[in-house]
């Protein structure tokens, strides 16, 4: 995208100074006065606006210079102003900030010094529209809850939007913090059974010798204080959903009870001898290694089949290309609407370290983080000191080949568009910013598949 710019200066000779500083980096427009300043306002929509406070009529004050300002802040909000004043007009460029001009440059002119302060110009706007661009397109995934972008997790979503109506058992693994119950709780409510019960259990949680009371229930009298019978987990579930948490971590004795639960549909409280049948859909999860704990003799392989007719394994967020800041964005938005806080973004030096950060803990540990600064932010701008994350740039590597690192890149972003659009090859030429047939030439290119239905399979 050309950036442009547009000086409003009356000086004809600062006017040619100013255009000899960025001529060859951005397409300038220049103007003189008011009326032909906003003409190509509305004409170039420009990014940024160099504004000279004294305009005629009234080249010796300032009333034309802030008139215009208020004008611009009016019909182009988000177009950054950096006003333009004499060393002795410090109030006018504090007045024209505080009116909201993104910032000021004082004469005489510097070539380099204003170079810097324009592009910081053009960099924050770019930033703010990038936050707008990830706020409107927002949840990509069309899960409740689940915030995506990439590749990796929209198929994860595509998946589960195509079991959700069936009712195979389920197992999710992945990582702690990855969101394995939100996915739990989006086949439920994608389901015919979403109107009744979601019972949830942590099976790591809850100590052996009450676990199996907890899933099955007990009569009366079965133990020293059971002073009535209850339901268990399983049957509160009935005509809903069952999800057990950390299944990984289920007692091997317990397993061999589940095992027969999941084959009979009927569980046998504590202490009862007559059977209850139960219909409930069985989802489960754990952030542990189900093959390496059935080769160590800790998980019983029989309960493994039964558990994983279908197995959804969530990708940590240092694996999701390009979510982090898509996470990270919707939820500045909602905790900063919470906390009362909903006009913050995040800096330049923030959104480099939130996709830089590996994030051990995944969404629970940015949950953490944004939650902090989002109280600790000064101003509207989220630092990467205010998220305590001080990530070192990542290393150049010892070879560079610029062809295969912008082909890489370009393979990247197309795949991401494809994705986030659902396969519109409309819709994601231009999210990329390019023409249709361009986008057609490029996947032929690089042999990229536009059908989504062999993308998500």
């Amino acid at each position: 995208m050309t950036r442009k710019l547009l000086i409003v200066e009356d000086d004809p000779g600062l006017q040619s100074q100013m255009r000899w500083c960025f001529s060859e980096d951005l397409e300038v427009t220049v103007s003189s006065e008011r009326e032909s300043a906003l003409a190509a306002l509305r004409r170039e929509e420009p990014d940024v606006v160099t504004l000279d406070l004294g305009l005629p009529p009234d080249p010796g004050g300032a009333t034309e210079g802030f008139k215009l300002l208020e004008e611009i802040l009016r019909l182009s909000p988000m177009t950054k102003v950096v006003v333009v004043t004499g060393r002795e007009d410090k109030e006018n460029a504090v007045k024209a900030v505080g009116m909201g001009a993104s910032d000021f440059y004082q004469k005489p002119l510097d070539a380099d010094i204003l170079t810097f302060v324009v592009n910081r110009a053009f960099r924050l706007a770019e930033l703010e529209r990038e936050n707008r661009e990830l706020a409107r397109r927002g949840n990509n995934a069309n899960i409740k809850g689940i915030v995506a972008a990439s590749p990796q997790m929209l198929a994860i979503c595509r998946t589960l939007e195509k079991v959700a109506p069936t009712d195979v058992t389920t197992l999710i693994t992945g990582e702690t913090g990855t969101g394995k119950e939100l996915l739990a709780r989006a086949i439920h409510d994608l389901s015919p059974r979403a109107d009744k019960p979601f019972a949830a259990i942590n099976c790591a949680a809850i100590p052996e010798n009450l676990l199996e009371s907890e899933l099955f229930g007990f009569e009366k009298g079965s133990f020293t204080g059971a002073t009535q019978a209850k339901k268990g987990k399983i049957e509160s579930a009935n005509g809903g959903t069952l999800f057990l948490d950390e299944i990984g971590d289920m007692p091997m004795a317990l397993q061999a009870k589940l095992l027969r639960f999941l084959q009979e549909r009927v569980v046998d409280r504590v202490g009862s001898i007559n059977p209850i049948p139960v219909d409930v859909r069985v989802v489960c999860a754990t952030h542990r290694d189900v093959r390496q704990l059935i080769d160590s003799g800790e998980f019983r392989e029989d309960l493994y089949y039964r558990i994983s007719e279908i197995t959804l394994d969530v990708p940590a967020v240092r694996e999701r290309e390009g979510d982090a800041l898509v996470i990270a964005q919707s939820l500045l938005k909602s905790l900063g609407k919470n906390m009362d806080r909903p006009n913050l973004a995040f800096s330049e030096d923030a959104i480099n370290a939130i996709n830089n950060y590996p994030w051990p803990g995944n969404v629970r540990e940015m949950i953490n983080k944004i939650k902090r600064a989002t109280i600790m932010a000064d101003g509207k701008r989220v630092t990467a000191d205010d998220l305590e994350l001080n990530c070192e740039e990542p290393a150049a590597p010892s070879h560079i080949n610029l062809r295969q690192a912008r082909e890489r890149a370009e393979r990247q972003a197309i795949n991401q568009a494809l994705h986030t659009t659902g396969f519109n090859m409309a819709q994601a030429a231009r999210l990329l910013g390019i023409t249709r047939p361009t986008l057609y030439n490029l996947t032929d290119k690089y042999q990229i598949d536009t059908s989504a239905e062999t993308s998500n399979a």
